[in-house]
């Protein structure tokens, strides 16, 4: 009798422990639905790569004006391996060089940078100087920001707005070199406004001056 007791009770005992254990969540279950309120909002799955936009590849988004997104990626999507950050650092050098073969009358170095129009522009203006018989002594200082402020594409043609703000010493000097204008002790303020073409998935790599405006 006593070991029939004992047995009946180590029985009761494990069947407790059992229901300890199976009665308990361990973490690894199938979750249990929950009520409506109190479920978290769907999950959006990724869309497929042919349906996700390209994304545009600028690590300082401070140097993007939000309207010029959509153009610019279009033009990524045209051209993948179009890099805004490559883009915006020859844009300061074409500035620089631009500037500088227009002030010394370069107009084979505009022909390189330019598009016919602008480089016809620049021309007219340097004939202008030259027949005043006057001469630019200017220098460029620095280029505190340049900013894309628009891109577009139309047909295959890609358009980029860029705003650049930079200090010029600028001074003009008569056919003596006497100074008629300016000072090359303080530089002035400069906005311009250019805007550089290319046609896109063209051998040739270069993007050309096609417009210039001040702010």
């Amino acid at each position: 009798m006593f070991y029939l007791v004992l047995l009946a009770m180590v029985a009761g005992f494990l069947a407790m422990r059992l229901y300890n254990v199976l009665g308990k969540r361990t973490g690894h279950e199938q979750p249990l639905p929950r009520a409506a309120e109190d479920r978290a909002p769907p999950l959006t799955l990724p869309r497929s790569k042919t349906d996700v936009a390209p994304e545009v590849r600028e690590p300082f988004n401070r140097n993007i004006d939000p309207k010029a997104e959509g153009g610019l990626r279009q033009i990524v999507s045209a051209e993948p391996g179009f890099d805004v950050s490559r883009f915006l650092d020859g844009a300061q050098g074409a500035y620089r060089m631009v500037l500088e073969a227009f002030w010394k009358g370069d107009e084979g170095t505009l022909y390189d940078l330019c598009t016919p129009e602008v480089k016809a522009a620049f021309s007219e203006a340097i004939a202008a100087r030259e027949a005043a018989g006057q001469v630019l002594d200017n220098r460029l200082v620095s280029i505190e920001r340049a900013m894309v402020v628009d891109a577009q594409v139309q047909a295959r043609e890609a358009r980029i707005t860029v705003r650049f703000d930079a200090d010029i010493a600028a001074v003009t000097r008569d056919a003596e070199g006497q100074v008629v204008a300016g000072s090359m002790t303080d530089a002035v303020e400069t906005h311009d406004v250019w805007t550089f073409a290319r046609t896109l998935k063209s051998s040739d790599p270069n993007w050309k001056l096609a417009d210039t405006d001040e702010v």
